[in-house]
């Protein structure tokens, strides 16, 4: 196999069509193709099904695109580590970032790591672990900072925590139920909440379950980023459900407000995850410790602002 056939590989993938790949990575039509059937050639498979709207991977494609993206992005290190030995530090770095980090400790570690590495480009994934996992898997991204849980497949990742921190219910100012002690007074509303397609049962138990408070499942409505969430909750007399840390960013804070109930919820941790079968480049090296940079000293600070955060979090480094 040779590099300009999984780079082909990969870009139909990406891009669905063969005319948009050859656009993609700069060649004519006829190169792309002739790549993927040097490749098929080689392997005795087919990787490709043509249809009328474009090209599909088959079973065998798919499974050699997990291979070349991750190789892909190896070389794509490899090259940035040569780069950075030269002296001139420069390329590209992806990394996914849980929310309400992304809204609170992010923008100053993006500046430091700015001005130590000014020539590396940053591409930042808001969202989930659900999203952040398979990119780290196949080489895509190098590192997320966001939720280490028990469902985490330890094997394929390392897990360096952060700090932990609760979970709590909120609820639009001025909500009819705001006043509420319980979360079995809560079990005839409507719910929006955000969370991954493969922990809808733990998250209802750690919601509802654990408490012994059953819900009609009608009631628990799911919105895909946490904006919709926000904008549900603030703009409806829907509750949620989010990170304690995320009350303490004053244009959340303005919209919603926590209730204060009598059970207690998830305690979760928050930690930066990279695949374990990899070493991180010099670029996810450096945002590395620009992140535990400004966690130590912002955890140490005196302003009201970073006091207000850090009450909130159990330190872990």
């Amino acid at each position: 196999m040779k590099l300009h056939q999984l780079q082909a590989l990969v870009a139909i993938a990406d891009c669905g069509s063969i005319r948009a790949a050859a656009r993609k990575i700069g060649v004519s039509q006829t190169a792309v193709a002739k790549s993927l059937r040097e490749l098929e050639s080689h392997l005795q498979l087919p990787l490709l099904t043509r249809n009328a709207s474009g090209v599909l991977l088959t079973h065998y494609g798919h499974s050699l695109l997990l291979h070349a993206r991750q190789m892909l992005g190896q070389l794509e290190q490899a090259q940035l580590e040569l780069t950075h030995l030269r002296g001139q530090t420069e390329g590209h770095l992806r990394l996914g970032i849980s929310p309400w980090m992304g809204m609170t400790l992010l923008p100053e570690v993006v500046q430091l790591f700015r001005q130590r590495m000014p020539q590396v480009r940053l591409e930042i994934f808001e969202g989930l672990m659900a999203v952040a996992l398979p990119r780290l898997r196949d080489g895509t991204m190098e590192l997320a900072v966001g939720l280490v849980s028990a469902l985490m497949p330890r094997p394929e990742f390392s897990c360096d925590p952060l700090f932990a921190y609760e979970m709590t219910v909120i609820a639009r100012h001025g909500h009819p139920k705001q006043d509420c002690r319980s979360i079995h007074d809560l079990l005839d509303q409507d719910w929006v909440v955000n969370y991954p397609d493969a922990n809808h049962d733990s998250f209802m138990h750690e919601l509802f379950g654990q408490h012994g408070a059953l819900i009609a499942v009608e009631h628990v409505q799911r919105a895909q980023s946490l904006q919709l969430m926000l904008s549900l909750t603030e703009q409806t007399d829907m509750l949620s459900y989010c990170p304690e840390p995320m009350l303490t960013v004053p244009v959340f804070a303005e919209r919603v407000t926590r209730l204060n109930l009598a059970e207690s919820f998830a305690t979760d941790t928050i930690g930066i995850v990279t695949p374990r079968n990899s070493q991180p480049g010099s670029a996810a090296q450096c945002f590395i410790e620009c992140i535990l940079q400004v966690v130590r000293r912002r955890s140490r600070s005196s302003k009201a602002d970073d006091r207000r955060l850090f009450d909130t979090l159990q330190m872990l480094i």
